[in-house]
């Protein structure tokens, strides 16, 4: 396969652009890719160019070729609104949520997080989840990188979301994906934190007019619920 890198910034049409110290790093020291092999670039805003490194001393290159217009964007906008989970879980969540399509990542911090962030700490997880999901995006063949959203309190979140679909995924619901409609817009996908919803969290949802539904009868992991659901909807509504 041939290696594909995001470039930081808007690709011009043609010509020649300079790698970023950390792109040309991981393209010679790291993938091991020499002068002259083929790459991939996207810059996010859409499509992909075809290039082919050049290395000059220390300094690599990247000569454009043909830009293609691909998408590989799901029809069904799905916007995955994660409790915050402990670990490494928040990784694994934005790297497989963002291979499956989802459209944005939302984490929230709910009462039963365990994982508490903050100010200065919360920005640079954010930032670090980012980087997460462009790196899935290189992987995965999107050439475009989902965003990961500022950390928001659950109550603020649900409180600037009352008019949206909101699902939220909860054990015994009475409904599944399979009673309900197509969607017409924007979907939100609601998943708890390690100890679940509260039953405060839970009062305000039905107050909200979100929709509770369930997975099966099976109580599943946080880092496992959001991703079964994405992959549900996608066969359902969307491009699977």
């Amino acid at each position: 396969m041939i290696s594909r890198f995001h470039f930081p910034d808007r690709l011009p049409a043609g010509g020649e652009v300079a790698l970023p110290e950390a792109l040309a790093h991981h393209a010679l020291r790291v993938l091991r890719l020499r002068d002259g092999e083929a790459v991939v670039l996207f810059d996010g805003g859409g499509g992909e160019v075809e290039a082919r490194l050049a290395v000059r001393g220390k300094a690599v290159f990247a000569q454009l070729g043909e830009a293609r217009a691909l998408e590989r964007e799901s029809p069904l906008r799905i916007v995955l609104v994660q409790a915050l989970a402990s670990g490494d879980k928040m990784d694994w969540v934005v790297q497989k949520a963002v291979e499956l399509g989802v459209h944005a990542v939302q984490p929230v911090q709910a009462e039963r997080s365990v994982l508490r962030l903050a100010g200065e700490r919360a920005d640079k997880r954010v930032a670090h989840w980012q980087q997460v999901a462009v790196a899935a995006c290189e992987q995965c063949g999107r050439n475009r990188v989902p965003e990961i959203r500022p950390l928001q309190a659950l109550a603020s979140w649900l409180g600037a979301h009352r008019d949206a679909l909101n699902y939220v995924l909860a054990p015994g619901g009475a409904r599944g994906f399979a009673d309900e409609p197509e969607p017409k817009d924007v979907v939100h996908l609601l998943v708890g934190p390690e100890g679940g919803w509260s039953e405060g969290e839970l009062a305000a949802f039905d107050a909200a007019g979100c929709r509770r539904v369930r997975l099966g009868p099976r109580v599943l992991r946080t880092e496992t619920a959001g991703l079964a659901a994405v992959a549900a909807l996608q066969a359902r509504w969307g491009d699977f």
